[in-house]
């Protein structure tokens, strides 16, 4: 009877909600009375995480038994950013999709989203206010909300504390510095077998812009001249190069970290989930396929700190294609999603940080019984998180940067020869673009 009453006061909703926004000039152009069609969700990932937006659906499908939902699980990201691309060219997109925030710009510059930001003021189950400020800024494009995003995440270190003890380490400590961090990488480096071959790193990541950014802001430095109307990226300044060498010679150097040969051979966040990497850098999303770790324990800490401290933000939304036949069923599904049942369930998963400020302080997320035991690091760094810039073409200004931080990363290059390279290649990408960002 409960479920009854919630679906009836559910629907009676939409349909005021409808018929309000209609008589507005203002509102989205075509809002249908939730429907009995079925609507779409895609989304990106491992088979851990695939099953936690499925236990979402079935969640919604209790509550709306009226609105069949379909999961589209497409799971390497180069293959679902590649089904988006194709998706909205040929106007057959899913109903809901999630999108990182340095993706969605050029879907958003050419219309080809749905403003979320009217619905979401006619909303009496969530409300702007609730969410971190700093997930809701990024997907603000043109003054107008887009997106809705349900997360919150940073780059944290992954670490191994069983490996931690047997070197004689003590846990990272909240306030541990870049030199900490590499004594810490040195010690975990091993030839554990003695055959002359490192077996056993001390650490493991990307080697990308995004994972090297908030060393440069640590260093203060800057990826770009202006973050809300950039021109040109600036990794040539002195602070810069100095973090940029720093992430570099964690390779070149000190050879903490797998070099390119066994990095193809074996990526680190499967050595990490095999037992053999003390420390591994990702954001939130990696945690529950590392809650299928049995063999050692593990934890998290934030990442070391420079001259100041700084980290990045990672965020998703659900974004509503404009051309969804189903708007109101579509909304109905990401209203859900991002309330606070929907963000609890999520969150029980470990897939995200929530971006409701109630579920994240909440037992759901911080729960010590469920690793990560620290959880609560994803929270304590948000007042020092940093986005990169929201603009079109972002997304191949990283993609050629990370380039040519890998010819530097795996000595195939010089810190300044691929500073300079990518400046150089990066720069037809800051032409003025069609759309700007209103907040970021």
């Amino acid at each position: 009877m409960a479920t009854e009453r919630w679906t009836m006061r559910r629907t009676m909703h939409y349909c005021l909600m409808v018929a309000a926004m209609c008589t507005s000039a203002c509102a989205p152009a075509a809002m249908p009375a939730v429907s009995t069609e079925a609507i779409s969700f895609m989304i990106s990932g491992d088979a851990a995480e695939k099953a936690a937006y499925a236990q979402l659906v079935d969640a919604f499908r209790q509550r709306q038994p009226q609105i069949a939902v379909t999961l589209i699980h497409v799971p390497g990201q180069s293959d679902y950013r590649k089904r988006l691309g194709v998706d909205f060219a040929a106007g057959t997109p899913a109903d809901i999709v999630l999108i990182n925030y340095r993706r969605y710009a050029p879907f958003a510059a050419k219309g080809a989203l749905e403003p979320l930001g009217l619905y979401l003021a006619q909303s009496n189950l969530i409300s702007e206010q609730d969410f971190y400020a700093e997930a809701i800024a990024p997907f603000t494009w043109n003054g107008v909300l887009m997106c809705i995003p349900q997360n919150i995440s940073s780059l944290v270190v992954y670490y191994n504390r069983t490996l931690f003890q047997a070197a004689g380490l003590n846990d990272p400590q909240p306030d541990w510095t870049w030199n900490d961090f590499l004594r810490a990488a040195q010690a975990l480096t091993r030839d554990t077998d003695g055959d002359g071959r490192v077996d056993q790193y001390g650490l493991g990541t990307e080697v990308s812009l995004f994972r090297v950014a908030p060393f440069i802001w640590q260093n203060g430095g800057h990826l770009v001249d202006d973050p809300l109307a950039p021109t040109r990226l600036t990794l040539d300044t002195p602070a810069a190069r100095e973090a940029i060498q720093w992430f570099v010679d964690l390779q070149v150097k000190h050879h903490v970290t797998p070099g390119a040969v066994a990095e193809a051979a074996e990526s680190s966040e499967s050595r990490f989930l095999n037992g053999r990497l003390g420390m591994f850098l990702n954001s939130r999303r990696g945690v529950p396929t590392y809650r299928t770790i049995t063999s050692f324990d593990w934890d998290v800490a934030p990442l070391p700190q420079g001259n100041s401290r700084a980290g990045i933000l990672h965020s998703d939304a659900y974004c509503m294609p404009r051309v969804s036949a189903n708007k109101a069923a579509a909304w109905a599904f990401i209203e859900f999603a991002n309330s606070a049942e929907g963000q609890r369930i999520i969150a029980s998963t470990g897939r995200t940080v929530p971006s409701l400020r109630a579920v994240a302080e909440s037992p759901a997320f911080l729960d010590p019984g469920r690793k990560p035991a620290n959880s609560r690091v994803f929270l304590d760094v948000i007042p020092f998180m940093r986005g990169v810039p929201v603009m079109e073409t972002w997304v191949d200004i990283e993609d050629l940067a990370a380039e040519e931080l890998e010819r530097a990363y795996y000595g195939q290059a010089s810190v300044d020869e691929a500073i300079a390279t990518a400046i150089e290649r990066a720069q037809p990408f800051f032409a003025p673009p069609a759309s700007t960002p209103g907040t970021q």
